[in-house]
C-alpha cells in the first residue's frame, strides 16, 4: 500500500489518559470516577489506528489527557462553543455535565496553558511551517474517535450515528478534498457523515482562515469498530479498520491531487 504523502501533518489530539500528579487534586472526583471519566471521554488508540508508522515530525499528539486541557478547543472561551458546557480548553463538566473540577483562579488556568495547550500548539506550527517550507502545502488530519452513543455533553444527541464523520472548515477544506475523502471511505463500505455528529477541522491559528495552502479535514471513528468501548481496549477489528482508513486516505489524496 502507498503511503501517505510527506505534507501531511497527523494531529493526534485526545488518546493520552495521564493527568500529571500535581494537577490530579484539581479534580473532585475519587479515583473510580475519574477512571470512568477518562474511559468516557478518551479517544483510545487513535493514534496506533492511523498514526503509529508516520514520520515522528509529521505527528503532533498531545501528552496529557483532554480533562488537563483539551488541545482542541480555542484557548479564548469567548471563542469556543463549547465553553458554554464547561469544556473550554479547561473543562470544568465531565462528560454528563457533572462537576468536574474545584474553582480554579485566572493563574491556575494559565498556568495549565503555559504548560501543556500553548508547547502543543508550537508543535503543530512547527509541523505544518515544515511542510509548508518542503512542499508548499501542508494537509492537517486532525484524527479522533466518538462513541457508539452521544454523551451528555454533546451538542448532536441523535442516536443514528455514522460509522465515520468527516469534518470540514469552510476556509481550509476544498469541496474536491472533501469529495475525494468521503467517496472514498463510501466506496470502501463506510457509513459516512459529514460534519455530524461533529464539525469543523483544525489548523494552526497562525495560518486559520489565512492560507490556503494549508487544508485540513477531521476524521472521526466511531469507537465500536475498533475496540470495548466498556474497557477501551483494541477489539478483534483493529488492524482490519486501520488498514481499511489507510487505504481510504492514500487512495482520497491520489484522487484529489
Amino acid at each position: 500500500m502507498s503511503s501517505l504523502p510527506h505534507w501531511v501533518v497527523m494531529h493526534v489530539p485526545h488518546d493520552s489518559m495521564i493527568i500529571p500528579e500535581d494537577v490530579r487534586g484539581q479534580f473532585v472526583l475519587n479515583d473510580l470516577d475519574l477512571d470512568t471519566e477518562l474511559l468516557r471521554m478518551t479517544d483510545h488508540h487513535t493514534h496506533q489506528l492511523i498514526a503509529s508508522d508516520i514520520p515522528e515530525n509529521q505527528v503532533v499528539r498531545a501528552h496529557v489527557s483532554r480533562l488537563v486541557v483539551d488541545v482542541e478547543r480555542f484557548e479564548d472561551d469567548d471563542q469556543e462553543k463549547m465553553a458554554e458546557r464547561g469544556m473550554g480548553a479547561v473543562y470544568s463538566r465531565t462528560h454528563d455535565l457533572r462537576k468536574l473540577r474545584h474553582p480554579l483562579t485566572n493563574g491556575d488556568r494559565q498556568d495549565l496553558l503555559e504548560r501543556f495547550y500553548r508547547p502543543h500548539h508550537k508543535q503543530l506550527q512547527a509541523a505544518t511551517d515544515l511542510a509548508l517550507s518542503k512542499y508548499g502545502k501542508a494537509f492537517i488530519i486532525d484524527v479522533h474517535s466518538f462513541p457508539s452513543k452521544p454523551w451528555p455533553y454533546e451538542l448532536d444527541q441523535n442516536l443514528d450515528r455514522p460509522e465515520i464523520c468527516i469534518g470540514t472548515d469552510d476556509f481550509h477544506t476544498p469541496s474536491s478534498l472533501t469529495d475525494a475523502v468521503v467517496n472514498s471511505f463510501r466506496d470502501d463500505g463506510f457509513i459516512v457523515g459529514v460534519n455530524a455528529p461533529f464539525a469543523g477541522a483544525l489548523v494552526p491559528m497562525s495560518q486559520y482562515r489565512k492560507n490556503k495552502a494549508v487544508s485540513a479535514i477531521m476524521l472521526e471513528v466511531r469507537r465500536d469498530l475498533y475496540v470495548d468501548e466498556t474497557t477501551g481496549s483494541r477489539n478483534n477489528s483493529f488492524l482490519q479498520i486501520a488498514q481499511r482508513i489507510r487505504k481510504c486516505f492514500v487512495a482520497a489524496l491520489v484522487e484529489s491531487g
